[in-house]
């Protein structure tokens, strides 16, 4: 069952203050609970200019419950505005990567990682508490290659959290279709999936060919490559809340929706 409103512990970190001084002392406070000594698992987070996301995205990434240690590279891809300064104040490794663009971010967050495992996740997206622990555990299994999770829309812009309700079981269809009759890579998205960093290094990385994108590609690299499955994790526990910038990007719901059953069914 998907949600059908944005859950009170979600909005919580919604609210939070990112200029507040007690705010990102208590962020700190929770990442070094996080940070248990040698990383078992990193989160690189590419960022560009997300000064009002990303403190409430570090602050749910903070307060995740895990036994494994956790740390959190935030890679500044050029922002122009306090994003760095306010990562570096929740406590966070804040890396500087001057080629601009996701990939270039995304590799060099990889290569600056030290946990056994990635996770990628983005600045403008609220994890729930479970969210490690769900994405990391099918990994212990060596026959899962890489995870990826469900996520929600936060509205931000004139669509409602009903109507994306709605939407988001469509789009929960679409991934059904690719799985079974498609691609299941293209479901993979950045800011919601984890593989093992090795593995990742041993297919370059997130390079990738003009015309595909660098998480979907590199999902397929790893498979290809035999080192296991995709898979899917389905727990209401690790549904992250992202923003529907996205979607605003694509010119609103309604052009989103057409771009994606264009390219389910590779309509030009």
């Amino acid at each position: 069952m998907r949600p059908l409103k944005i859950p009170s512990y979600i909005n919580s970190y919604l609210k939070l203050d990112y200029t507040s001084t007690d705010v990102l002392t208590n962020i700190s406070k929770a990442y070094s609970n996080l940070l248990k000594g040698t990383p078992d698992v990193s989160i690189v987070m590419p960022a560009y200019n997300e000064q009002t996301n990303i403190v409430q995205t570090l602050a749910s990434l903070c307060n995740n419950i895990t036994s494994r240690s956790v740390e959190i590279i935030v890679v500044n891809n050029n922002s122009k505005d306090r994003t760095e300064e306010l990562v570096k104040a929740c406590g966070v490794t804040c890396i500087l990567e001057t080629t601009q663009g996701i990939t270039p971010a995304r590799n060099t967050g990889l290569s600056k990682a030290t946990g056994k495992y990635i996770l990628n996740a983005d600045a403008d997206t609220i994890y729930p508490k479970d969210w490690i622990e769900e994405m990391v555990k099918p990994l212990d299994d060596d026959t899962n290659a890489i995870t990826y999770g469900r996520f929600s829309f936060i509205p931000v812009g004139s669509t409602g959290r009903f109507t994306y309700f709605f939407y988001e079981y469509f789009s929960d269809l679409s991934k059904f279709y690719n799985k079974h009759f498609k691609t299941e890579a293209v479901n993979v998205y950045g800011f919601n999936s984890g593989f093992r960093r090795e593995q990742g290094l041993q297919v370059d990385s997130f390079n990738h060919p003009p015309g595909s994108n660098e998480d979907g590609y590199l999902a397929l690299k790893l498979n290809q490559k035999g080192f296991g499955k995709l898979f899917q994790v389905t727990s209401p526990k690790a549904i992250v809340w992202t923003t529907d910038r996205r979607i605003q990007i694509d010119g609103g719901l309604l052009k989103g929706t057409i771009k994606r059953v264009k390219r389910i069914f590779n309509i030009k």
